[in-house]
């Protein structure tokens, strides 16, 4: 082996990584706002601290990016996953720390998990960073932040019942929150960050903003409508929950879609937005906001096959919201949107932004 080699080899490559870690800061925020993909700006953190440092500073633009969703793919250690890109068929050299909890949702970047703590014996929410949890490197401040307990009206008494049948005592306190999104990002704007969630068997809603109150809002099931004070026995079955601008959106099992607004006086403003749309066999439904501000709404039609021994998909159909009319008119075109659609999350972005995006409906979970 020729030493005299090999050390030129290393000399050459620290130099070169001290010349790219000194870069002017100024010089580096220039290249960060060039960015357009996630997977963009997970490249360029990964780079040295420095680099971190910056893509850290320019995180609100990425917070309000849309693009095609990164996938977790579990690499067969506990509590280790790495991330999958499907647009660049790429899987990131990382690991990546993840709870063994239920997942209720995935939202401007951080995973939603919910529990029952044993120890203070109540049903917990948490909110966990993967980005700031990476095998290898020192742990970031605030990647786990533990809300307040879930304690709605007759949650004692739902608890007492439940724990009788001790065979599925656990598995019903991990799915008692079905679904749970975030309005911004809780690392890097904390003041409007409000958490969302559907609980228990009846699938009602529940709101928390973080960082300035320290107990959950319960929305009242009787809701009135946007015409009238008439009130409607309706704001339960709710299946999903997505924000669109300065509004939260909730769909129900007979398709009937219901708005609020989070202020001080909570759930004073809940109304009904859209009538359902009739079916007869089971249907899941899927939130999404397309472009322009477009509200779309996902029905996906499922059987139970029994050569295969699981559930398949028979069809989808597609429905926008006419607020002025208060209906879901059906649509037949995706007008140039690719759909991602989960339990987890659904997003929407312009195929034509991404080069190996189709404008299609994709499902992330079968």
């Amino acid at each position: 082996m020729d030493r005299g080699r090999t050390w030129r080899s290393v000399w050459l490559l620290t130099c070169t990584f001290l010349y790219w870690s000194n870069l002017p800061k100024n010089l580096l925020d220039s290249v960060a706002e060039g960015l357009l993909l996630p997977s963009d700006y997970m490249r360029f953190s990964l780079v040295c601290m420095s680099w971190y440092s910056v893509a850290k500073d320019n995180k609100s633009k990425l917070s309000m990016m849309t693009s095609p969703p990164m996938l977790l793919i579990y690499t067969g250690e506990e509590d280790l996953w790495k991330l999958y890109y499907a647009m660049d068929n790429k899987i990131f050299d990382l690991q990546l720390r993840v709870p063994n909890k239920r997942l209720c949702g995935s939202s401007k970047g951080w995973l939603i998990f919910a529990d029952w703590n044993f120890v203070d014996k109540n049903l917990g929410v948490t909110l966990v960073n993967p980005f700031f949890r990476v095998k290898g490197r020192r742990e970031k401040e605030n990647s786990v932040i533990r809300l307040p307990p879930l304690t709605p009206p007759g949650w004692r008494k739902w608890v007492r019942v439940r724990r009788r049948n001790r065979d599925d005592w656990v598995e019903r306190c991990q799915n008692y929150v079905l679904k749970a999104i975030l309005s911004a990002d809780p690392a890097s704007n904390a003041n409007d960050c409000i958490v969302v969630v559907i609980y228990e068997e009846r699938l009602r809603l529940a709101f928390i903003r973080l960082g300035k109150e320290t107990t959950w809002t319960y929305i009242d099931e009787r809701v009135g409508t946007s015409v009238s004070s008439t009130v409607i026995d309706g704001c339960r079955g709710i299946e999903e929950v997505a924000r669109v601008e300065d509004k939260f959106y909730a769909v129900n099992y007979s398709s009937e879609l219901y708005s609020f607004k989070v202020t001080p006086q909570s759930s004073s403003d809940v109304k009904l937005a859209a009538c359902g749309v009739e079916q007869k066999v089971f249907v899941k439904r899927y939130l999404v906001e397309a472009k322009e501000k477009v509200i779309l709404m996902v029905q996906r039609y499922i059987k139970f096959d029994r050569e295969v021994g699981r559930r398949v998909t028979r069809k989808f159909r597609i429905f926008e919201l006419n607020l002025d009319e208060r209906e879901w008119i059906e649509k037949h075109s995706l007008d140039g949107v690719a759909l991602f659609i989960g339990d987890n999350s659904s997003v929407s972005v312009l195929a034509s932004n991404f080069p190996a995006c189709q404008p299609n409906l994709h499902i992330l979970q079968p």
